[in-house]
């Protein structure tokens, strides 16, 4: 996740106050998609396999598991 302006090929939801920007494309292969506010940040959960055990640069400090922490 990063904070970004939404371009023309991007699909844009709302809930709760924020606004999610993610390219359709991209969407489409990963969907179903959840993003959670945790106590460390957004978890986001997908239908994806993201466990590669390489880091995300996530706010919470670990790398990319099933739950896509980041």
């Amino acid at each position: 996740m990063a904070l970004d302006e939404p371009k023309e090929e991007d699909a844009k939801h709302e809930a709760d106050g924020f606004t999610f920007i993610i390219d359709e494309e991209f969407l489409k292969k990963i969907e179903p998609v959840q993003v959670d506010f945790t106590y460390f940040g957004f978890r986001v959960s997908s239908n994806v396999d993201f466990s590669t055990g390489a880091s995300c640069g996530s706010s919470c400090g670990t790398s990319c598991g099933t739950d896509g922490c980041c």
